[in-house]
């Protein structure tokens, strides 16, 4: 039983930190404290709060593990820009539009307007800058949700 309390003692306090630094990050970007608040959604879809809930968890866990994809796919760019060839921006702003279309059917504005400069910009600094903020936003609608993912991530890329 002590070792259960102090594993969710533990949890805890990393659930915490996330969500410290990524309300940090976050007000640093948009300079307000964004709190998303589903009434818009469950008004404009029609839907219970309980199916919101589920989704929002369902987008938190898919920002999660899409951050390794948009990585590589910056990975890439960046490779293809020090090679001086073209650089293919594909197959990052196809992830990027898949994200804003789910962000945006739940009225997520924070993550939906930083999905849109994703799909706008080119400046590489910029994009990767972008993706920490991508994920903070993610952290602060569902941080137990996040914390969990980044652990399962964590725990896979062990092995």
């Amino acid at each position: 039983m002590e070792k259960t309390i102090e594993r969710r003692t533990l949890k805890n306090r990393a659930v915490r930190f996330l969500v410290q630094k990524a309300q940090k990050i976050c007000l640093d970007y948009f300079g307000y404290d964004y709190e998303y608040l589903p009434t818009e959604a469950i008004a404009e879809l029609g839907v219970e709060l309980d199916l919101i809930d589920h989704l929002v968890e369902d987008y938190v866990i898919q920002i999660i593990k899409s951050d390794a994809v948009f990585r590589e796919a910056l990975t890439t760019l960046k490779e293809a820009k020090a090679n001086n060839k073209a650089l293919d921006y594909t197959a990052f702003r196809n992830l990027a539009h898949k994200n804003l279309g789910v962000a945006r059917n739940l009225r997520i504005k924070d993550s939906a307007q930083v999905l849109e400069d994703l799909l706008k910009k080119d400046d590489l600094a910029y994009l990767e800058h972008s993706l920490e903020i991508l994920k903070a936003c993610a952290i602060k609608l569902n941080p137990v949700s996040a914390y969990d993912a980044l652990y399962l991530i964590q725990i896979k890329s062990s092995f």
